[in-house]
């Protein structure tokens, strides 16, 4: 082999590294629990090669906005599910939209784009568990 070919394979190699580590590997963004507006639990998420916040904590029984800004025109982040709730909504690119269920038990719940490459997780609370103070969020383990 010549020198160049050993130089584009070293790339290429390294470049499979990289996207393995980033879609299996990566640790994403810190948890986010909701903060209650009229009686909704509430968090705005920002959609732009993944999810941030892409953990978010909410309490069981009590309705939940997340509010879903899409700032990138990609066509994996196009849809967003969450299968456990029967939920597939569209997110169009450089807007806000708005998604909204009552989640009635606590557990965790996957989220998704809609080709499975960005992903999230919706911790839910059970209703009567108090929350611990803290000046910033700690990262949840999935």
């Amino acid at each position: 082999m010549t020198v160049a070919q050993y130089v584009v394979t070293a790339g290429g190699v390294a470049a499979i590294v990289w996207v393995l580590w980033y879609f299996l590997f990566s640790t994403g963004s810190a948890a986010a629990a909701a903060a209650v507006v009229d009686g909704v639990q509430e968090v705005r998420i920002v959609v732009k090669g993944g999810y941030v916040p892409d953990t978010i904590v909410v309490r069981a029984g009590q309705p939940v906005r997340l509010q879903f800004y899409r700032d990138e025109t990609a066509d994996c982040s196009d849809r967003v599910v969450f299968e456990d709730f029967g939920i597939d909504a569209a997110l169009p690119a450089f807007q806000t939209t708005a998604v909204e269920f009552t989640p009635e038990q606590a557990g965790e719940f996957r989220f998704r784009c809609g080709m499975n490459m960005l992903k999230g997780l919706l911790v839910v609370e059970p209703a009567t568990v108090e929350r611990r103070a803290s000046s910033s969020p700690h990262k949840l383990h999935e």
